[in-house]
């Protein structure tokens, strides 16, 4: 099997999976990785370097590094354990599936190998797919196309039938109405027998028109009746092939049952039984978090830290770059690995110490303030503070919405409170017709090329790694970002961003992206590397005073 010669096999008896690291300096990491806020181990860095020094002779992958559009990147993950004779080495995975394949030598083996050509995944899914092929078969052959036809056929010909039919009646209604206000004016003998005809003539339409509505209703139903025998059998394979589907779904979310360091076992159906959507979303326990942990405790390894990078060419709709480290996807792995990492000491999170809003100008109408990083601008889950609950309590007598825009929680700087519903709704306005002007001071990772531009890169939420977003020009809303460099100081870039929109993230995406300017910001752990902080500012405001009509500007201090 190719790459067999280049796997370093451990102690005697030793799983090939497992990967000696010498030369190692520094002392043991003294917690677990924190999956979702780390800076790589220096030992984790080690064997990623190790790792991608023998990935292309271990696996028969195009990850694009050289070949353009033609290959695809993958996020790949080192775990770095002990043996049970004290040797250190590290466990290498990969998230889902490379090359169609679930099994490649030296890399752990999934949690549970759907692919397995002799489980029950492979064999349901193949009956599955042997209905929907009938059911394709079905919906394609000539009598069933006639009759479906004849149906819909039948349906325009009736809507079009009684609209004009509608439209005939209305106009001679209108026509009556006209003549019965000019006899009501005369007084002669045929005023009666005048008058009558109107009358007869709006019962013959009434009649008609119940009699046409009548007619059509039943050649409606015969079509669609002389359908839907023929769509019977294919409506019970649909149900079958439902049924099946949503079966094979909950055998699937049990056989994936993960082991945490405490040796206690849950199925995916029970890890996700308390999140909000209940139900696992596509992919998960497929990541190579999950896969990494789930080997090390079945095997009896010491974990000692962990790390995820991705590897070659990054799809377009995704912020990655080649080689970075990135924390562990929220939606799929995050009540995973919350069970799986119980009984490790894990290293702690963000600090959660509390932070106050700083009051740069006020008037008896509005506020401008300083939103420091890391505290929420409207309230989130749980008893966070916020910008929103601070400004109530600095301001207990305002008057309706008094937030009038947000700041993602890691970005720091100027926010607009409004203390009125006037000044509110007046603002709200101004930010809905781009006249309130607002820029950003950013430390980007790398030498951006030009010095001005605009980037125009549509953005939609990741739905399966929650805040994540991705760009994407099918369901995307716009987003434009103008820019001006401000200087370069040994590969960091001074910038000024001008965002003519508001999305989430999106200065953050704009500069990460390969198709933006392909430096994310310094301290970006989302589409970056993690750092002490964020290093974005909302610097400067400049916006028409909603009651004095004065025009504002307002420029805060620099914070780095």
């Amino acid at each position: 099997m190719r790459g067999m010669a280049s796997i370093i096999k451990g102690a005697k008896g030793e799983l090939p999976y497992f990967r000696k690291l010498e030369g190692l300096e520094g002392p043991e990491p003294g917690f677990f990785t924190q999956p979702f806020d780390y800076e790589p181990h220096p030992w984790v860095v080690t064997a990623a370097l190790d790792l991608q020094e023998k990935m292309a002779e271990e696996i028969n992958h195009n990850f694009g590094i050289h070949s353009g559009e033609n290959g695809l990147g993958k996020m790949m993950g080192v775990l770095v354990v002990k043996n049970m004779e004290g040797v250190l080495g590290y466990l290498a995975a990969y998230s889902g599936r490379l090359d169609d394949g679930n099994q490649h030598y030296g890399y752990v083996p999934p949690v549970f190998d759907i692919l397995d050509e002799e489980g029950f995944y492979r064999k349901e899914e193949e009956a599955i797919s042997a209905i929907n092929r009938e059911v394709i078969r079905l919906e394609n052959e000539v009598g069933y196309l006639e009759v479906r036809e004849e149906m819909l056929k039948t349906e325009e010909e009736a809507a079009a039938f009684l609209a004009a039919l509608k439209e005939q009646h209305k106009d001679a209604r209108a026509q009556r109405k006209k003549a019965r206000e000019q006899l009501q004016q005369e007084d002669n003998e045929e005023k009666k027998s005048l008058l009558q005809q109107l009358d007869n003539e709006s019962a013959r339409h009434h009649y008609e028109w119940k009699d046409a509505n009548r007619q059509w209703k039943q050649a409606i139903e015969a079509a669609r009746s002389r359908w839907e025998v023929a769509n019977a059998s294919i409506q019970q394979l649909k149900e079958e092939r439902r049924r099946r589907s949503a079966e094979l779904q909950q055998r699937l979310f049990v056989h994936y049952s993960f082991i945490n360091a405490e040796g206690r076992y849950k199925s995916l159906s029970e890890i996700f039984d308390v999140t909000e959507d209940k139900t696992p979303p596509s992919g998960a326990g497929e990541c190579a978090a999950p896969k990494l942990l789930q080997f090390a405790y079945l095997h009896d390894y010491k974990v000692l830290a962990m790390g995820e990078f991705w590897w070659g060419r990054t799809p377009p709709s995704e912020v990655r770059q080649h080689g970075r480290f990135y924390p562990a996807c929220k939606s799929k792995c995050e009540p995973i690995l919350g069970h799986m990492l119980q009984g490790l000491d894990v290293a702690p999170g963000k600090s959660k110490t509390h932070k106050e809003i700083l009051l740069v100008r006020e008037d008896e109408h509005l506020a401008i303030i300083h939103k420091p990083h890391g505290l929420l601008s409207v309230p989130g889950k749980g008893d966070l503070d916020s910008v929103a609950a601070q400004a109530k309590r600095l301001w207990p007598k305002a008057e309706g919405p008094m937030m009038v825009h947000r700041l993602d929680m890691d970005t720091s700087g100027l926010m607009i409170i409004a203390k009125t519903r006037q000044v509110y709704h007046h603002l709200q306005q101004q930010f809905l017709h781009h006249r309130i002007q607002k820029t950003y001071l950013a430390l980007l990772e790398g030498e951006v090329k030009e010095n001005t531009g605009t980037i125009d890169l549509p953005l939609r939420v990741d739905l399966d790694d929650r805040p994540r977003q991705l760009v994407c020009y099918e369901h995307g809303k716009p987003a434009v970002s103008r820019y001006k460099v401000i200087g370069n100081t040994k590969g960091i870039t001074r910038i000024h961003f001008f965002p003519m929109t508001g999305r989430t993230h999106q200065l953050r995406v704009h500069a990460a992206h390969h198709l933006g300017l392909g430096c994310p910001i310094v301290g970006d752990d989302l589409y970056g590397s993690a750092a002490d902080r964020l290093h974005l500012q909302a610097i400067g405001l400049e916006f028409e005073h909603p009651v004095t009509g004065e025009k504002v500007k307002v420029w805060g201090k620099e914070e780095f």
